[in-house]
């Protein structure tokens, strides 16, 4: 084995220095000191930064290196030294440097000062120096020049959310609003009964069932999409406490244009710095559109579960296609697992939701020290989501088919008709008549007849099933 002091091994390492003291790294590690005291202080979960996180960072610290390149406030070659290695981040290299856990010092300076490093380290190798000399690029210096975490960690949670909604739910949602479309028209022929209490209930179409779920999520990605709209007022510029203490006097509504026009959303600077790092209610706001939209999802889910149940014991009035074995004892069995999956990760969303509730309201005076917490359970919340409705929608909405035989048995058969009768013999008569059908066994077009209560073409109308399943127009 090789001693540790060879000079083999020495090669092999660097030597860093911060305000502690000096510490040894991997000479090939483009983190810096204070990522290694982070990960040796938080191995706590083994969860790394998200990547749609790490882009928020990244794009941050490209537009404030132009920002500051523009303003004179870096040199030159440094501003593009810097941007050229967040443009190599952002296609996908050094992905692997960015290794801090999700749980870690408040408000999020080790990854912050991990993305720091990792941008002055590679901006060096390209300016032909070496990694760690930051007396040439500093990640304090000048790749965080005129910033603070606190002003950048809520800036990239806003920026890291916008993203995440752009990649996965919106396309998600409006993928699985036109499956949902599609289907209530494939389905309006087909009638079925009701259900309320999981008791009969009067009949409805099938397709009017799939266009009240297109109807939900459609409600749903408004709502999200009015929450979203305070992501885009950023406290970025604000520095420290929100006093915007050594920035350029033009640099915030530059960087905030430069940002804006790198992730395409319009951006601004809010007017009132301090209140924007302060407050974590637009985050709120967002993930609470996202447990309001958890939860009817998990209706939907266990909606079709239940349409599908069966296939001789239950309402099978729908056929979920089979996506794999169900069990790993009974042959032949297929389970909704497409709708089972969704509901799990929707319980986790709620669960984020709440988290991010009382990481809000933990902030102290100029602070909120959970941004980290924050951070992960928002963006994380939207990604699960949008990628559960598109596999949910590719994998099952798409593939549904109906059974229309089953659907009008049940609906003919169903007690709820005597609804229909209410008008015409009294809502007593009609009890009555329900009651009697559930004893002998007789259908209530019997029961009527023979007591005499309508004639036969009168009660032909009043219990015509496509009538009484029309929504009115």
């Amino acid at each position: 084995m090789t001693d540790a002091a060879t000079p083999a091994n020495r090669t092999a390492e660097r030597t860093e220095k911060d305000s502690m003291g000096e510490r040894q790294l991997p000479a090939s590690a483009y983190y810096g000191i204070q990522t290694l005291r982070a990960l040796e202080n938080f191995p706590i979960s083994g969860i790394k930064p998200l990547p749609t996180y790490v882009d928020a960072c990244v794009l941050i610290k490209k537009a404030t290196a132009i920002a500051n390149g523009e303003l004179g406030c870096i040199p030159a070659d440094i501003s593009q030294a810097i941007v050229q290695a967040a443009d190599e981040i952002l296609q996908g290299q050094y992905r692997d440097q960015f290794v801090v856990d999700v749980y870690q010092a408040g408000a999020g300076t080790s990854h912050h000062m991990n993305i720091n490093e990792v941008l002055a380290n590679r901006a060096l190798e390209l300016l032909g120096d070496a990694k760690g000399n930051y007396a040439r690029v500093s990640p304090n210096d000048h790749v965080n020049y005129g910033q603070s975490t606190n002003d950048v960690i809520p800036t990239a949670i806003r920026v890291g959310a916008l993203l995440a909604l752009d990649r996965t739910l919106y396309p998600a949602l409006i993928g699985a609003i036109a499956t949902l479309e599609t289907k209530a028209s494939e389905f309006q022929p087909v009638v079925r009964s009701g259900r309320t209490h999981l008791q009969d209930a009067v009949p409805v179409r099938l397709g009017e069932t799939f266009r009240a779920w297109q109807t939900i999520l459609g409600d749903h990605q408004h709502r999200i999409q009015h929450a979203a709209a305070d992501l885009s007022a950023l406290g970025l510029g604000g520095s420290a406490a929100g006093t915007g203490l050594n920035t350029h006097p033009r640099y915030r509504h530059r960087v905030a244009e430069l940002l804006g026009q790198l992730i395409e959303q319009p951006l601004t600077t809010a007017p009132h710095l301090m209140a924007a790092m302060q407050s974590m209610a637009p985050f709120v706001a967002v993930s609470s559109s996202l447990r309001n939209l958890a939860q009817d999802l998990v209706k939907l889910s266990h909606d079709l579960r239940l349409l599908d149940s069966g296939p001789k014991t239950g309402f099978k009035e729908i056929q979920l296609p089979p996506v794999q074995p169900g069990s790993s004892i009974m042959p032949g069995k297929y389970n909704p697992v497409m709708a089972e999956m969704t509901s799990m990760v929707c319980f986790q969303v709620m669960g984020y939701d709440q988290a991010v509730a009382l990481a809000a309201q933990a902030g102290q005076l100029e602070l909120n020290v959970m941004m980290p917490l924050i951070a992960y359970n928002l963006i994380h919340s939207i990604e699960i989501l949008g990628n559960t409705l598109s596999v949910l929608d590719r994998r099952c909405l798409q593939g549904i088919t109906a059974r229309p035989e089953r659907c009008r048995d049940y609906a003919e058969g169903s007690l709820a008709l005597v609804t229909a009768l209410n008008p015409h013999i009294g809502y007593l008569n009609a009890a009555a008549i329900a009651k009697e059908s559930l004893e002998t066994g007789k259908s209530l077009r019997q029961l009527v007849l023979e007591h005499g209560m309508m004639d036969a073409d009168k009660l032909d109308q009043v219990l015509d099933l496509e009538k009484m399943s029309q929504l009115p127009k």
